[in-house]
């Protein structure tokens, strides 16, 4: 992995991790979003929420409805949860927003844990 996104991935789970500490776990996804994208702002950390992602069909763009939770750097996909136990279906959805964007990093934050270390996964599209 690139160094860079190394630092920058550290960076995002301790902000998570902040989040995670004032708040705990039990809220809405939605909460967990606006927080974290806060707490990236406080540290001077660009992003953009809810960016649209398009799938592009045949040299097609096509709006779908697609949308990443949180792109930081233009380089890290996060896709933010708030469910009982991550599935198969949430890293395969995290895959394939990776695969769309043509991005190489992803990470999928569960705040609904008890410690958010156990919440966290990250996954690398090989391209």
């Amino acid at each position: 992995m690139i160094k860079k996104e190394d630092k920058l991935s550290r960076e995002i789970i301790g902000a998570a991790i902040e989040v995670h500490k004032n708040l705990g776990p039990g809220l809405l996804e939605s909460a967990y979003e606006e927080c974290l994208c806060h707490e990236l702002s406080l540290r001077k950390i660009n992003f953009q929420c809810q960016k649209p992602l398009p799938v592009e069909y045949k040299k097609v763009k096509l709006d779908c409805g697609y949308r990443l939770d949180v792109l930081v750097e233009n380089m890290v996909v996060l896709e933010l949860k708030a469910v009982q136990t991550i599935e198969p279906i949430h890293e395969a959805q995290l895959l394939t927003y990776l695969k769309l964007s043509g991005l190489k990093l992803g990470m999928l934050i569960n705040f609904n844990v008890p410690v958010l270390k156990n919440g966290i996964k990250r996954i690398v599209n090989g391209l």
